[in-house]
């Protein structure tokens, strides 16, 4: 029977765990928007489409969104209260309104912004609860 010596099992052991981390680490920075994605697609991607393009000329795209980028603070109370307002996106005008998404608590609309904003080549940073809470506190539903 052959014995492997103490040292090769231990540095072997050591490089296991080595790539077991760096791989937890690359799959945290790829999925972590996961909660924002099945709430996405669960509450949103019926109109804004699963890749974010929009519907025509009805439904403004989110993806490459000039809207989002020149509005974050806005963005939270458009999830919880819904736009009537016509509004430009990418230079084309829609006028079709957005219905509120009703039932999202402050973290799940966080969730979705920071989705939202960092997909379909977006990098508009990382929306804190902290901040979708003063938005959320700022608007009204009356205020669409």
């Amino acid at each position: 029977m052959n014995h492997i010596p103490l040292g090769m099992i231990r540095a072997w052991s050591v490089f296991l765990l080595g790539i077991v981390f760096v791989g937890g680490l690359s799959s945290c920075e790829t999925g972590g928007y996961r909660q924002g994605a099945a709430l996405y697609a669960q509450h949103c991607a019926n109109c804004h489409m699963q890749d974010g393009t929009g519907l025509g000329g009805n439904i403004p795209p989110l993806a490459g969104s000039d809207y989002l980028s020149a509005n974050p603070a806005r963005v939270a109370c458009v999830i919880q209260y819904g736009l009537s307002d016509t509004i430009s996106v990418n230079g084309k005008i829609y006028k079709f309104p957005m219905a509120a998404v009703s039932g999202l608590n402050n973290l799940e609309i966080a969730n979705i912004i920071n989705y939202i904003s960092n997909s379909w080549g977006n990098s508009l940073g990382y929306t804190s609860l902290e901040r979708v809470d003063q938005a959320l506190e700022a608007c009204s539903p009356s205020e669409d």
